[in-house]
């Protein structure tokens, strides 16, 4: 047992279970508050859970008694008990986050107070209709009304899209504490898991989150089409936003990328979340590890929340029959890299919560291969028209081989049919660093951000400085190819590459010898992807074949003969 502490949850939910999947592994008790039988008791078997609601006060006292720390999978508890029970069992995250974060327009203001850009927001409780129509004269159409509490997954939102809206919004959220919020003319939403520890905080990389109906569908990790730098202050914000709170454990943050690439919070759950399932295939701890650990004051190295691979999560959200996720687990069996999350809920209602999957793979463009036939499993079992992908011409690049000239072509020829023969994708481009200096910084920057590309290959002659330049601008390995030249046989492009000042490397093969550049980037890419190194190792078979049946026919013919069958 790495630690003889009782963790309590209050509700034992999906997020209660995989907490608890997390715990086992370490040997720990968590006590679950919560129904009998719900999704976090069914895989935890010991007498120290409480059987009741999160909400009872008693029930949640109860907990306390039986624990040594206690922390929620769900904001919408008795904080009010929890503030009681604290002088005597420790509470994580604090119950003054949990009553702030519980009520999203506090929020919003607490946030807000502390330097952290979101969306404006107008309190509307006790207003009814009319300031209803004062936020649409002030804000415009659409906007966002929204329930201060007991709001998740879309439920107590509302898009007033027009002043005729108004009343069915009055209709539907009319008895609930209301605010309005600015319509966030957004290009993509983010989300980052934050960890706040006793020492500081930590985070997960950010994602790219897909909702349908207000609820999470898919998450891509990494964001598709999101440069570094906007996956960097999209973490600094997070952390920005939850070092404002007190208390220990993960957070999920969500966020808006404005089309102007501005980040705005949109909410924050003090605990983990949906958008960071992928977490537990994709990186070495899951966000469920980083919260035990956080609230437990375990050690947490910062690399453990590196991801290993690119990963996709797609929601198993219930369809129009009561197995509809059974039949999309059958599916995702088919799949080699989807690793398969049920929450044991019985049957399937729309629109709930039964599962989720994983596919994780060497490149993000090879996990959405992947997950699109599960993806339209989802969408048949809900009822929808699947529309059939468009069959791709070619796979994504893996590979980029730049030339600074179409005359280098012929050089490249041998390399490039190794790429081929091992079924490696490619692309190839003309840009010069002398001639087009703006583009080649171009590719080479967007290069670095690209879902496929892994490795570039530079070839030039010359002054060569092709592959050099480029190595200045991507993060990628680069490969140079010197090409011979009319003047000076190749030993100027040869030189010119290997010189590179320190910081900036490239990794140079012989002149004209693109053979050895291709088999370069196979191996590169053959370090984390086994497929490739498979069809690499069976080629490489072949050559040693090849050379040891020519050496039986050299023995057996003589050097006369052979050198004749040779033409020569």
């Amino acid at each position: 047992m790495v630690d003889t502490r009782k963790v309590g949850v209050l509700g034992g939910g999906q997020l209660g279970r995989m907490l608890i999947e997390a715990a086992n592994r370490l040997n720990i008790q968590v006590n679950v508050l919560d129904v009998d039988k719900s999704p976090a008791k069914q895989i935890s078997s010991h007498d120290g859970h409480i059987s009741g609601s999160f909400k009872d006060a008693a029930a949640v006292k109860k907990l306390a008694e039986s624990s040594d720390v206690v922390t929620v999978e769900i904001e919408h508890v008795d904080v009010g008990m929890l503030e009681e029970v604290s002088s005597q069992v420790a509470v994580e995250p604090s119950w003054k986050t949990l009553k702030i974060i519980k009520d999203k327009y506090a929020q919003k203001g607490y946030l807000e107070s502390h330097g952290v850009q979101v969306a404006e927001s107008i309190d509307l409780e006790g207003k009814g209709v009319e300031g209803l129509k004062e936020v649409g004269s002030k804000f415009g159409y659409p906007y966002m009304l929204k329930s201060k509490t007991e709001a998740y997954d879309g439920r107590g939102n509302f898009v007033v899209k027009s002043e005729g809206d108004i009343e069915a919004a009055q209709k539907a959220l009319g008895d609930r504490p209301l605010y309005a919020e600015r319509w966030a003319d957004f290009r993509m939403e983010l989300a980052v898991m934050v960890v706040k520890t006793k020492d500081g905080v930590l985070t997960f990389p950010t994602v790219e989150t897909i909702h349908e109906d207000s609820i999470c569908k898919l998450t891509y990790a990494p964001p598709r089409n999101v440069s570094p730098e906007i996956t960097a202050r999209a973490q600094e914000l997070a952390k920005k936003a939850i070092g404002a709170f007190e208390g220990k454990g993960v957070f999920g943050v969500e966020m808006f990328l404005l089309k102007d690439d501005t980040l705005l919070i949109n909410e924050i759950a003090p605990r983990p979340h949906n958008s960071g399932h992928y977490t537990i295939e994709a990186c070495p701890l899951s966000q469920y590890d980083a919260h035990l650990r956080a609230i437990l004051d375990l050690p947490i190295p910062e690399s453990g929340l590196r991801l290993r691979e690119p990963a996709i999560m797609l929601n198993i959200l219930g369809g129009q029959t009561t197995d509809s996720h059974v039949q999309i687990a059958k599916k995702a069996l088919e799949s080699p890299n989807a690793s398969i999350h049920l929450y044991g809920k019985g049957d399937a209602r729309p629109g709930r919560k039964m599962g989720h999957l994983t596919v994780t793979a060497p490149t993000l463009a090879a996990a959405e291969k992947e997950i699109q036939p599960l993806i339209d499993v989802v969408d048949q079992q809900k009822g929808k028209a699947v529309t059939p992908s468009p069959a791709s011409s070619s796979p994504e690049p893996l590979v980029a081989v730049i030339i600074g000239s179409d005359s280098d072509l012929p050089v490249l020829k041998a390399g490039l049919d190794i790429l081929t023969k091992l079924q490696v994708p490619f692309t190839t481009r003309i840009t010069s660093a002398h001639r087009t200096p703006d583009w080649l910084r171009e590719y080479s920057k967007a290069a670095g951000t690209a879902n496929g590309l892994r490795v570039i290959i530079g070839a030039a002659g010359g002054a060569a400085h092709l592959p050099g330049m480029c190595a200045s601008w991507t993060t990628l390995p680069v490969i140079g190819v010197p090409v011979k030249a009319t003047h000076l046989d190749g030993v100027d492009s040869l030189y010119s590459m290997t010189q590179m000042p320190r910081g900036e490397p490239v990794a140079t093969v012989g002149i004209n010898n693109s053979t050895n550049a291709a088999l370069l980037a196979v191996r590169i890419l053959g370090a984390t992807d086994l497929e490739v190194r498979e069809r690499l190792r069976v080629w490489m078979e072949g050559n040693e074949k090849e050379v040891l049946r020519k050496d039986q026919k050299l023995l057996e013919e003589g050097y006369q003969t052979y050198l004749k069958s040779m033409g020569k």
